[in-house]
Parts: structure tokens; C-alpha cells; sequence
């Protein structure tokens, strides 16, 4: 059973009771369609907004420039803010229990924003635990932005803190390795610097990094929360003040994400817990199979559960990925059909080989992202894939695998699960 969510600012509605989040999925930022006779949400495609009051306009823009805060009244211009997207930024707020959200053109647009907020306010120092999604680690390494990055483990974060440290950075479960921190102590290592949480993996369905502690919550939305592969954005869920200085920050930089892809995720996220939980049962089937499987050296799977394996083979992991017939062999995950990759060729080739092995990226470690396939299809195609490029052994040599019962609320072991 879903745990309620906090009882969501009043917007016009009544509600005598706080909301599961699979209803609050279905129904936040769509609270005032049935007033206005509308069944699906309006895709509003303007670029520009008539107006007749130049002057109200212009008191209106002023108060954007000095806080960052929507324009009340009708939409100015479309990289102010356009009304189709913010349904998706309200809904998502409401999912990751924050004041707002701000969305952005893609992930990477949406990182890069949260940098230039507080480069902005003079604090380029960034503290980051590795692993990262490649292209966010390259990011921040290369300095593209002016930043300057201390990489550390999550007991060192205290000590690598500096007066200019505008920004910690996590990623739980972690791309791709699915390593998991204590959300909850690395926010009280960080002291009053600001935690910014990956959380593209989990979801708000299975984790909500505000609560413990994370100010900043960052999704690529192109995966789970769009959910089919035919979008791409990216949201930071924060509270009220940083998401006007995010605003400020797309209005000037221009990574503002279209009303269609709005509308797309808005529609995703109606369906989002039902996939992930659905996703994740068969997840953790194929981790106990290839937990047991003499072809396998290695097994990640978070103890968090979620639809995301990552496995380490014997043979040739490039001769898994063209065994494949029903697996999408692809980049980018959390769609609908599952997809595998080989990240030290692809998503993570951008990190420097010796940073990505440190990081636990061996070269043959696959990354497995379980779609809505039954799952003796989704075995029967890796068997046959794994048949192709392994060498057999008398048993793994080590499983990093933590097992969920999806749906429970222990996440302990079961039995057999572990090392063997």
C-alpha cells in the first residue's frame, strides 16, 4: 500500500484526507481539468502571449528578474514558463514531496542549470561521490561550466567541504554500479551546503531524497518518468526560492523544455508507479537467476529493489550485447521494452578508464534496465545471449546482490540470497 504524501498546498481543491502517491501520480497537476470541462491536459504550444497592458507586462517581468518567482496573470513569452509544462513540474513536486520543480530540456540541462545557480553566488567548489551517470562525471570533471570538483567516498565529505563548496553531489542507486549511500548521513555530512540526489533510478516511487534531507532532487526524465523512450527533459525538484533562480537561469540560457514533452511526461507519470513496481518485480527475478548462473561473476542489485541490474560476466560482455534478440541492445533506460549496454564502451567512456575502474565500472560489466516483458522471455534471451560469450564456471565469484521483495517493506536477505 502506498504511503500518503503530505497534504499538498491548497490549489482550489478540497481533500479531507492526504493522498497515496499512486493516486497523487494519476491525479497532481490535473486537479483543475474537470472545472474547466477537460478530460486530458491542454498542450499549450505558444511561443508568445498577447497582451494589451505593456505596463503590467513589464511589472511582471521586473518581478521575475528580481526573484524567479511564475508570472502571475497569462504567460509572457515561452522561456519564462509555459502553462502545459508546469502541470508536469507540479506533479512531479508533489511526487518528490517539494515546494516546486523546474524542468529543463534534458538532464545535463537541468545539472547545468543547478551549477550556474551557484557559480553564480560565487561557490563553484562541487564535492561528488563516484559513481556518476558518465556524462554528469565528465561535466564536472572537465570544469566546462567553471566549476572545480572534489571527488571523494561518502565518509569524506565532511573534510572536503570548503568555504566555496556551492554543491554535493550523490547518485542513489548509482549509474551504473546501483551502489547505494545513506542519503540521510551524507545530508548531514553536508552541513548547510546544499545535497543534490540523483534519484533517476529509484523514482520517487521508491525513494523520496527530500525526506532525508536532500534539498535538490535531479531526474534525467527521458527514463522512468517518461517512461517510453520518446522524450527527453530533465527536473530538479527544490523548494520555492532555489526554483526561482532556476528559472532565472532557463529564461537566460534557453534550455527550456517543450510543451509536448511536457505533456508526454505529465501523461508518464500517471502510470509511473504501476511500471516501476511491475519493472522491478521481474528485476529482481532476473537478479536470482543470474546470481545463480556459472556465466555470471557478479551481480548488482540494489537493496532498494528497482528495475535496474548490473551484472559482471566471465565471457565476452560485447558478445552478450550481439546475442540479444528480444533486449533492446541501447543506451538510456527505464523504458517500457528493457534495454542493455555495456557502459565502459558507451554511457561511461567519457570517464577516464582508471577513474571508471576506481568507481567499481569494470570492463565487463553490463547494465540491464528490465522492462514490462514477461520475465521467462526476458531469461530465455539471456540465456541464449550469455551462451554465446561466457566461458562456464563451477559458481560466481563473488554476488553484490541484495535482494527485495517487491512490495514489502523488509528489505532483508532472503534466504540463499548473498555470497555464497
Amino acid at each position: 500500500m502506498d504511503t500518503p504524501l503530505d497534504p499538498p498546498a491548497y490549489d482550489g481543491v478540497r481533500r479531507t484526507a492526504p493522498r497515496a502517491l499512486a493516486t497523487e501520480a494519476v491525479h497532481a497537476g490535473r486537479d483543475d481539468l474537470a472545472r474547466q470541462g477537460l478530460h486530458a491536459p491542454p498542450i499549450d504550444l505558444s511561443t508568445t502571449y498577447p497582451s494589451y497592458d505593456s505596463r503590467g507586462e513589464a511589472a511582471r517581468i521586473d518581478a521575475f528578474a528580481t526573484t524567479g518567482a511564475e508570472p502571475d496573470g497569462p504567460p509572457v513569452y515561452g522561456r519564462l514558463g509555459n502553462p502545459t509544462v508546469a502541470r508536469f513540474e507540479t506533479a512531479l513536486a508533489r511526487l518528490e514531496g517539494t515546494e516546486a520543480a523546474v524542468a529543463f530540456a534534458s538532464g545535463m540541462a537541468a545539472l547545468s542549470a543547478v551549477l550556474l545557480v551557484r557559480a553564480s553566488m560565487g561557490l563553484r567548489h562541487v564535492v561528488a561521490v563516484r559513481p556518476l551517470y558518465g556524462c554528469s562525471d565528465h561535466l564536472l570533471t572537465a570544469g566546462l561550466l567553471g566549476s572545480e570538483v572534489t571527488w571523494t567516498d561518502p565518509a569524506g565529505i565532511a573534510e572536503a567541504l570548503r568555504p566555496d563548496t556551492g554543491l554535493v553531489m550523490v547518485e542513489s542507486p548509482a549509474n551504473p554500479t546501483l551502489a547505494e549511500v545513506d542519503l540521510k548521513a551524507v545530508a548531514h555530512a553536508c552541513g548547510s551546503v546544499p545535497l543534490l540526489a540523483d534519484n533517476t533510478f529509484a523514482t520517487p516511487v521508491l525513494q523520496r531524497p527530500a525526506e532525508h534531507g536532500a534539498q535538490l532532487v535531479l531526474h534525467s526524465a527521458t527514463k522512468y518518468l517518461g517512461g517510453h523512450g520518446d522524450v527527453m527533459a530533465g527536473v530538479v525538484a527544490c523548494d520555492e526560492e532555489f526554483a526561482g533562480r532556476l528559472r532565472q537561469i532557463r529564461f537566460a540560457t534557453g534550455g527550456v523544455l517543450h510543451p509536448l514533452a511536457g505533456y508526454l511526461l505529465l501523461r508518464g507519470l500517471s502510470t509511473l508507479p504501476v511500471r516501476v513496481r511491475a519493472a522491478s518485480e521481474t528485476a529482481a527475478e532476473l537478479a536470482r537467476r543470474l546470481a545463480a548462473d556459472p556465466r555470471v561473476a557478479r551481480v548488482h542489485y540494489p537493496r532498494i529493489g528497482g528495475a535496474m541490474i548490473a551484472f559482471e560476466v566471465h565471457g565476452d560482455p560485447h558478445e552478450v550485447i550481439a546475442g540479444v534478440r528480444l533486449i533492446t541492445p541501447a543506451v538510456s533506460l527505464g523504458s517500457v521494452d528493457t534495454l542493455i549496454q555495456h557502459p565502459a564502451s558507451i554511457s561511461h567512456r567519457i570517464v577516464d578508464a582508471d577513474d571508471r575502474r576506481g568507481a567499481g565500472v569494470s570492463d565487463r560489466l553490463l547494465r540491464m534496465s528490465v522492462g514490462l516483458e514477461d520475465v521467462e522471455d526476458l531469461w530465455a534471451d539471456l540465456d541464449g545471449a550469455l551462451g554465446t560469450a561466457a566461458r562456464p564456471r563451477r559458481g560466481a565469484d563473488r554476488i553484490d546482490i541484495r535482494l527485495h521483495r517487491v512490495g514489502a517493506t523488509d528489505h532483508s536477505e532472503p534466504a540463499g540470497a548473498g555470497r555464497p
